[in-house]
């Protein structure tokens, strides 16, 4: 139970890695705020954790809009009375070339994927230095560290969830706070089988095609990120911070 009494907000905590974490989470202790956009899906996975003895609630949450976080973060320390962990999932996919996406593609994948995470430090932070401390898992992407075809905002914004990371860690560390990152590869998610339909693809062929990217020979799953991120988000990564993880079955050790 590494996350005994710990209360933690997931953001984007209705399905994928969001969901995943969010049970991993309730299984080893902790109340789980599941904080998404969509109140059918989170309270769905607020659902499963009560139904399996965990402790959970949902609440609307939509990571560009600031007033939005604050209510939020205010709700969750007037129910638990502090925060202890953050992990910034919420995201959206623009696959889109540069001649292709528009100023409101770039706007909206700027907004959602770094402004929406730095929002949700900003307003989790003076709760943790209050406390004492508290860790903040960003969940980037190798997408941030190598070149796509026909993805640009979205890779871009994934660069900038990084040096978000990097930069935040500098400036909360003297507060115990710490902040790292995870970096996915290829996950076995809703939200990337949807791609592979938005792009026209096959869905057999694609899945066979992302699994042979990696030395593992398989797409990942979204509980082995979960698994990384209740890591991070206990004492036993109580020595790191500014860093990312790389979990993408050997997709990208050349």
């Amino acid at each position: 139970m590494r996350l005994q009494e710990k209360v933690s907000i997931i953001t984007g905590g209705g399905s994928g890695i969001g969901r995943a974490t969010c049970q991993r989470f309730a299984k080893e202790g902790s109340y789980v705020v599941v904080a998404e956009i969509k109140e059918t899906a989170g309270q769905e996975t607020v659902d499963l954790i009560t139904d399996s003895g965990g402790r959970s609630n949902f609440l609307p949450l939509d990571v560009t809009d600031i007033n939005s976080v604050k209510a939020m973060v205010d709700d969750t320390v007037k129910r638990y009375g502090t925060i202890d962990v953050l992990v910034n999932n919420a995201a959206i996919f623009p696959m889109l070339s540069v001649e292709d996406a528009t100023e409101d593609d770039w706007i909206n994948a700027m907004r959602t994927n770094v402004i929406g995470y730095a929002n949700c430090i900003k307003e989790v932070a003076p709760i943790f230095r209050k406390s004492g401390g508290g860790s903040i898992i960003n969940i980037a992407s190798v997408s941030g560290f190598i070149a796509e075809p026909k993805v640009v905002p979205y890779n871009a914004s994934k660069g900038a969830v990084m040096q978000l990371t990097r930069c935040t860690a500098m400036d909360l560390a003297d507060d115990h706070i710490r902040v790292n990152g995870i970096c996915p590869g290829l996950i076995d998610t809703a939200g990337a089988t949807q791609i592979i339909i938005d792009r026209g693809l096959d869905l057999i062929e694609a899945d066979k095609e992302r699994a042979a990217m990696g030395l593992m020979q398989r797409t990942g799953r979204p509980e082995e990120i979960a698994s990384v991120a209740l890591f991070l988000a206990s004492e036993d990564a109580s020595f790191m911070t500014g860093t990312h993880i790389v979990v993408d079955g050997g997709q990208t050790i050349d």
